[in-house]
């Protein structure tokens, strides 16, 4: 096998699982489609070390960093296609290229389905957040929307207060029972049950069905998620429903159902951030380096 470990995937936690690998002196390809998750964002923060900096930049002290260990390579590319054989595993890019590896490591990402509401997309990731503890401290305890896409958003509400007054707009999407109108009354949230009809303004003004604008500095959503890659179903991956969609299921090591096959960040947990998708790549790099020295597979 050319590689001890192809890691697709070549965000934070991608990236940090790579690091402990190399510094294990292991031979490494990380294969990288350029496309993170939180690219919409100008700053990330809750990543201690970290806050208030660019997402770009943390990436790029990032590989920079891991490219410094000469056991690691690194091609812009898309995985496409994964054959799992004798010894371990056949990749395919979308450029035709074709690697081989002991171990495999997904660490794909999740996509962002957002709701079909006019004004949101474009506006995601600067007043349009998914994360409190990520953007809710920097609107300065200014108004907050949460518009609801699940019965989860229910859980949004009820958190929001603490970094803002709060706006619930149900969108004929929630309806709250008694016992849940009395947790939001008690939490100070407002309730409106006006349908939605776009998103304006320099902020995230709410514009609802019949005209009213409802001002705010901030609009929650709980999008929908899905794995960022056919390639963990194509290899026979046990996945995981979520709250906000299925993800791949693993072990305490972070190896899936497939053995050899392993998986990290936002594709393989229920919620992530760039804190938690980085500490995640520390246990599943150890995870298999570990399953090199002593798996059987």
């Amino acid at each position: 096998m050319g590689y001890d470990v192809i890691i697709t995937g070549g965000s934070y936690a991608g990236m940090s699982a790579g690091l402990q690998l190399a510094r294990a002196r292991r031979k490494v390809l990380v294969i990288d489609g350029g496309q993170r998750r939180n690219r919409f964002a100008a700053t990330s923060h809750g990543f201690l070390g970290q806050d208030g900096r660019a997402p770009a930049d943390i990436a790029e002290d990032a590989r920079a960093q891991l490219m410094a260990y000469p056991t690691v390579e690194w091609v812009s590319d898309t995985v496409v296609q994964a054959r799992k054989e004798e010894g371990g595993f056949t990749l395919e890019t979308a450029r035709g290229q074709h690697f081989q590896a002991q171990r495999l490591l997904l660490a794909t990402g999740v996509v962002d389905d957002l709701p079909a509401v006019q004004g949101l997309a474009e506006r995601w990731g600067k007043s349009v957040f998914h994360c409190p503890y990520c953007h809710g401290y920097e609107l300065d305890q200014g108004p907050i929307g949460v518009l609801a896409t699940s019965p989860m958003s229910l859980h949004h509400a009820l958190m929001l207060p603490d970094w803002g007054p709060t706006t619930f707009f149900t969108n004929g999407v929630f309806e709250p029972d008694p016992e849940q109108r009395a947790s939001l009354e008690l939490r100070g949230v407002t309730l409106v049950a006006e349908p939605v009809e776009r998103i304006e303004g320099e902020r995230a003004n709410v514009v609802l069905e019949g005209g009213r604008v409802v001002v705010i500095d901030g609009l929650f959503v709980l999008p929908r998620t899905r794995v960022g890659s056919s390639l963990a179903a194509s290899l026979g991956c046990e996945f995981e429903d979520g709250p906000l969609g299925a993800f791949i299921h693993t072990d305490m090591t972070r190896e899936t159902s497939v053995p050899g096959l392993f998986a990290c960040g936002d594709a393989a947990m229920p919620f992530g951030s760039v804190a938690l998708s980085v500490g995640d790549g520390v246990r599943a790099g150890s995870g298999v380096h570990r399953s090199l020295i002593f798996g059987t597979h």
